[in-house]
């Protein structure tokens, strides 16, 4: 059960950067297609509605971004902490602590 651990915690270090990497390349792609879809209006009152509509989607991934990348970086410690046999002995009981 401790080598499962042990590459579990391998698999948690390698998750949290790629869980950052993926939300931002979706970000990039998903704020790219409002700035296009904006840019392509010729209507002055639809453009302005779509800018808007591009701002929010920024907002929303800018939002996104700042809640989750921490909780990646607690994956990364707590694969680090796997890894290096931090949960090897779990406590039975209270009397353990």
């Amino acid at each position: 059960m401790n080598h499962l651990k042990k590459y579990l915690g391998v698999i948690w270090i390698l998750l949290g950067p790629a869980a950052i990497v993926f939300m931002i390349l979706q970000a990039i792609e998903k704020v790219g297609i409002a700035n296009s879809k904006a840019a392509a209006i010729s209507d002055v009152a639809l453009r302005a509605a779509a800018t808007g509509e591009a701002h929010n989607t920024l907002l929303q991934w800018s939002i996104i971004i700042i809640i989750f990348v921490p909780i990646a970086i607690g994956m990364v410690i707590f694969g680090k902490y796997c890894l290096s046999g931090e949960y090897d002995r779990l406590p039975e009981s209270s009397m353990d602590i």
